[in-house]
């Protein structure tokens, strides 16, 4: 109808052929066009017979029903992004779009919210090694077992160095995630967290973070030398929340679907899948070519990534720590320790080390038994026994 108007209106004159293809919403080509189609066949002739075509690459009707089947029976809840990388994974073809598209006509995920305002984000390091963060995230990753997740990643590239779940986060989970980090990358510049107590002293609540004051994690990160950040807001540890949102979206449906309710367990999924495929599908590539990783030539990472005690020797030759009694063997450096100024070294598994100095003068498990050195060799071995 708008077209015959148009027409009529050129054929008498009222209108140029500029004008009646403006008045269409077409270029004036476009109009010249319909003119001889129409004068040809008619108003048939306007018809776009494209809308009368199927598209040669329309999925069938069996392939949107498996995949309407497959999410119903065995990812119900998935958002479709985690979704998406399991159907990509098993050979799927098709786009996210449309399996998002399909997911939604069958309302089985619902559609986004409208965006709000836009804000910018912290540009990231240009370099992987210049700073890593680190947090933890309590959840019921499991059912009827809430865990902490202890997450350590880089800020250039996103890249999840070390992930495991622990009982409680901690100083020694603190350490532990730093420690995996070193062995196979090597000493970073500069470490990023909130003001948990482990890695903080806080003389105020809420206040500003002590820098004078070290706690033990504090000690052993100067020791390192890399330099301590702390965040004061959730929003400031975007990259880290964003991302335990992701781990607390998928990880509970995978380790469900994998049939996995223990901790031990759940530790090597992640070792072994779930943080190769998070890496693989979320890790960024550096702004600038590089890294600012150096290697770790310090000595023994043991001594440093562990909680350390000053304690002063009893009368007894022992040393009290935590209600435990640690004897001071005898050795043929001095004939006691009474009054000296000892520390106590406890590590990641429990056990103890009591040292004077530089130099360890026994060691113990976690209840505080002495722990017999070990004789390397046959030399070692004689001059023992003598």
């Amino acid at each position: 109808m708008r077209f015959e108007e148009a027409y009529g209106g050129w054929q008498g004159g009222r209108l140029t052929q500029e004008e009646a293809a403006r008045l269409l919403g077409v270029c004036e080509r476009t109009f010249r066009r319909y003119i001889d189609r129409y004068e040809d066949e008619g108003l048939d002739g306007l018809i776009d017979h494209r809308l009368n075509q199927v598209s040669h690459r329309r999925a069938s009707v069996d392939e949107v029903m498996r995949l309407v089947d497959r999410y119903r029976s065995r990812h119900e809840g998935w958002n479709v992004k985690h979704f998406y990388a399991w159907y990509k994974r098993d050979g799927g073809g098709r786009s996210y779009t449309w399996v998002k598209n399909r997911l939604q006509e069958a309302k089985l995920v619902p559609k986004a919210a409208k965006r709000g305002a836009h804000r910018k984000r912290r540009e990231r390091s240009p370099l992987p090694g210049m700073l890593v963060h680190q947090d933890g995230s309590t959840h019921e990753w499991a059912p009827g077992q809430h865990w902490d997740l202890i997450v350590t990643m880089d800020d250039a590239t996103n890249e999840h160095y070390s992930m495991f779940f622990v009982d409680e986060e901690g100083t020694q989970s603190s350490f532990r995630g730093v420690r995996e980090v070193i062995e196979v990358r090597g000493l970073f510049s500069a470490f990023y967290s909130d003001r948990g107590s482990h890695y903080w002293t806080t003389p105020e609540a809420g206040g500003k973070v002590d820098k004078v004051n070290l706690t033990q994690f504090g000690r052993a990160m100067k020791h390192l030398g890399i330099e301590m950040i702390a965040a004061y807001s959730p929003e400031a540890r975007g990259r880290s929340e964003r991302a335990f949102a992701t781990h607390q979206g998928r990880l509970p449906k995978e380790l469900a679907l994998a049939g996995i309710i223990d901790m031990e367990t759940a530790n090597r999924y992640l070792r072994d899948v779930y943080r190769p495929a998070f890496n693989g599908e979320f890790a960024q590539p550096p702004l600038e070519e590089g890294s600012a990783f150096v290697p770790f030539l310090g000595g023994s990472l043991t001594g440093i990534l562990c909680e350390q005690f000053e304690r002063t020797v009893g009368k007894d030759n022992c040393v009290r720590f935590e209600g435990l009694t640690l004897q001071i063997p005898s050795d043929r450096h001095r004939c006691h320790y009474v009054k000296a100024k000892v520390h106590v070294h406890r590590y990641q598994d429990g056990t103890l080390a009591v040292f004077h100095g530089p130099r360890q003068l026994a060691a113990y498990d976690a209840q505080g038994m002495y722990k017999q050195p070990e004789i390397k060799d046959a030399a070692s071995r004689h001059r023992h026994k003598r």
